[in-house]
Order: structure tokens, then C-alpha cells, then sequence
């Protein structure tokens, strides 16, 4: 298409002198704006709080709030909640993938996360990905298995075991609602 050999392609150089919440997809920009509904972020919140009640006895994993995953020069995405089983490095950023995220999926984000975001974590090995639906109150859960993803479960009130390296996580998305 004539129209994309025109439109710029930016990079984590130029995404890291934004003002603002972006995300960079491909070197094009993605406006995280405006902030998350309330509903949204009381969600991210209890997910926060029961990730990092979970692991406090892990010395692996690490529960992380929207943090900067540089994946390539040209790419920048801010999962809503993840957990890391490796050591931080001495970066504002990580570079390695998560083994959990979870996205609250909005209207406005939708198409990204159900698409965009879900082929990038696919393709980059987060073994898994959870996606949140605050109107419905239920919960995508899927496995990276040989590299696609497979659904384990539509959790609305379940408890779901995910198998982080050397800790297991017993994950009660009833508590994500109250």
C-alpha cells in the first residue's frame, strides 16, 4: 500500500521522549490515553495485590505493574499486570518475556489485546496470557502450547494453577471482582 511507504516508523529512541502513556507496536504509536476507567484499574489492583500475595514466597517470580517490555527497537508494549521468573536487569525496562500477563480488555483496547497483543505474546513465548473482561466478569485464560496459544478456561469464579518455572500459583479470579 502506497500510504504506508509515507507513514513514519518511530522507535524506542524516539517512544522514550513521549509525553504521556504510549505504546509502540511495529514503529507505529499506540495513545494509552485516556487513563483506565476506575472499574479497571480496582481490577489491576486486586489482580496486583493476589499476584503479590501468591508469590511471596517465590524467590523466582516477580509480579510487576505496567512496565515497559522492550521486545525489538521498534516495539514497546505495557502489559496491565505480568509476573517475571528471572532476574531484573539494570534497565527502566525489560527485554525478556514475561510468563504471565493479564490485559482488562476495554472497548478502546480491545482490538489490541485481543489481537495485536495476543500475536505478539504468542510469537515471544509468554507462556500465559489472561484476558479480562470487567462488563461480563470473566476471564480468557490461555496456554502458550508448541508455540500457539490454547484456551484453558473462561474463569468467572475458578481457581486456575499456573505453573510458573519452579512455583505454582493457585489464581482465584472470584477475589478480581468483589
Amino acid at each position: 500500500m502506497l500510504s504506508q511507504k509515507y507513514l513514519p516508523h518511530y522507535t524506542y529512541e524516539d517512544y522514550k521522549n513521549w509525553e504521556g502513556r504510549w505504546e509502540l507496536i511495529e514503529g507505529i504509536p499506540f495513545a494509552m490515553s485516556p487513563a483506565p476507567a476506575v472499574k479497571h484499574q480496582l481490577i489491576s489492583n486486586k489482580i496486583a495485590w493476589q499476584l503479590e500475595e501468591l508469590l511471596k514466597n517465590c524467590k523466582e517470580c516477580k509480579a510487576l505493574l505496567p512496565v515497559d517490555w522492550k521486545i525489538s527497537e521498534d516495539t514497546v508494549v505495557q502489559p496491565d499486570n505480568l509476573v517475571i521468573c528471572y532476574p531484573l536487569e539494570n534497565k527502566p525496562y525489560i527485554t525478556k518475556a514475561p510468563t504471565l500477563i493479564f490485559e482488562v480488555v476495554s472497548k478502546s483496547t480491545q482490538e489490541k489485546d485481543e489481537k495485536i497483543k495476543f500475536e505478539i505474546y504468542q510469537r515471544e513465548g509468554v507462556k500465559y496470557y489472561i484476558l479480562i473482561y470487567p462488563e461480563e466478569k470473566l476471564s480468557k485464560v490461555f496456554e502458550l502450547i508448541n508455540g500457539r496459544y490454547s484456551k484453558l478456561i473462561d474463569a468467572t469464579d475458578e481457581t486456575v494453577e499456573f505453573n510458573l518455572k519452579n512455583c505454582l500459583l493457585n489464581f482465584d479470579f472470584s477475589k478480581i471482582w468483589e
